[in-house]
């Protein structure tokens, strides 16, 4: 008889017969699902912003650098691998004690603490060697990310809002797709970071409902736990907050007659899945926090349809003949508050 997760445990987020079990030799697979490979949403969730701010900066009429975006896209795989992985070294106790994280590779003694150390440091490694293909900023924003990293899994012993210090965490992309095009921090960044923070707060609120009476015995603080039976009130609060910071970060860099149907479509997601969340349902709840990845690509699709859409600026060709030279790179639409510049 072969032994498969769910029969060691009742509800979890890991599935039997994914791609990490039909193409990985069995050696791997520990590692895999330490990095959370085989369940790819929290790489999207970490990817979205980073994509959105390189959509964001690109040039009025020019499409995002797909090269910036490709990089991103490994960074995200990799690094949300690491967190993960610093994640399940500290909490290996704890997890051990709730349902659905007990079949985790540490808790369940398919990787060894030591292992999983070593994993880490070839994770580090691959995240640096992507990461010093941007600029200076972008570099020094993303050794400063690390702060953020080690100190998240830490949060849920010593406060409520455990979700808040995600939020900082997971969207720090948003800075760096940034400042990795324009090489400076401007204020179209922060409010685009700001929505993010309340997006997260709003969609870990309701992952995290999957485990709230577990996390109540053990003594796991959450923000699920903190609001208790507002927390559909509390949800709706963060992400109509995320979606104002989101349209004042959007709407002024893009043409906003394309821009209003995908944005129609990103508060018709929120809304939707905010009114079909059952928080007492750990199955739905866990749906619900998948069904994210939505709002995402929606807000994608404006950012880069409404930039896409503007008409570049024309500048006088050298020489006086008349005729029009090439936008010039990184040249916005109207002048932001420009916080930190950077020459790299």
């Amino acid at each position: 008889m072969v032994d498969t997760i769910h029969d060691r445990a009742g509800h979890t987020d890991i599935q039997d017969g994914t791609w990490v079990d039909r193409w990985l030799p069995s050696a791997a697979r520990p590692y895999a699902r330490l990095a959370r490979l085989d369940r790819p949403i929290g790489t999207w969730l970490l990817l979205f912003p980073g994509w959105w701010a390189i959509a964001l900066a690109a040039p009025p009429g020019q499409w995002p650098d797909l090269w910036l975006m490709a990089l991103f896209a490994v960074g995200a795989v990799v690094m949300r691998g690491a967190g993960c992985t610093v994640n399940d070294i500290l909490d290996r106790d704890l997890d051990a004690q709730v349902e659905r994280t007990r079949v985790r590779p540490i808790p369940s003694g398919q990787v060894t603490t030591r292992q999983a150390l070593a994993f880490l440091v070839v994770q580090l490694l691959l995240g640096f060697l992507v990461l010093i293909q941007l600029n200076w900023l972008s570099i020094w924003l993303g050794v400063a990310s690390l702060l953020l990293v080690g100190t998240y899994p830490l949060m849920k012993r010593i406060t409520w809002w455990p979700q808040a210090f995600l939020g900082l965490t997971f969207n720090w992309g948003a800075l760096m797709g940034w400042t990795a095009v324009t090489g400076s921090l401007d204020a179209p960044a922060l409010l685009l970071y700001a929505g993010c923070i309340l997006w997260t707060l709003g969609y870990d609120t309701i992952y995290a409902h999957q485990d709230k009476e577990d996390d109540a015995r053990v003594g796991i603080r959450s923000t699920a736990l903190l609001f208790g039976d507002r927390s559909r009130h509390w949800v709706g609060l963060f992400y109509a907050g995320a979606f104002v910071l989101w349209c004042l970060a959007v709407i002024p860099r893009g043409d906003s007659a394309v821009m209003s149907l995908p944005m129609l479509a990103v508060a018709g997601l929120l809304l939707f899945q905010l009114r079909g969340w059952d928080q007492d349902d750990p199955a739905d709840s866990l749906a619900t926090f998948k069904a994210s990845r939505f709002v995402g690509w929606a807000l994608l699709l404006a950012i880069i349809a409404g930039v896409a859409s503007l008409q570049p600026p024309a500048t006088q060709a050298p020489g006086g003949g008349g005729g029009v030279s090439a936008p010039p790179q990184h040249h916005a639409p109207y002048h932001p508050y420009t916080l930190i510049n950077h020459p790299g």
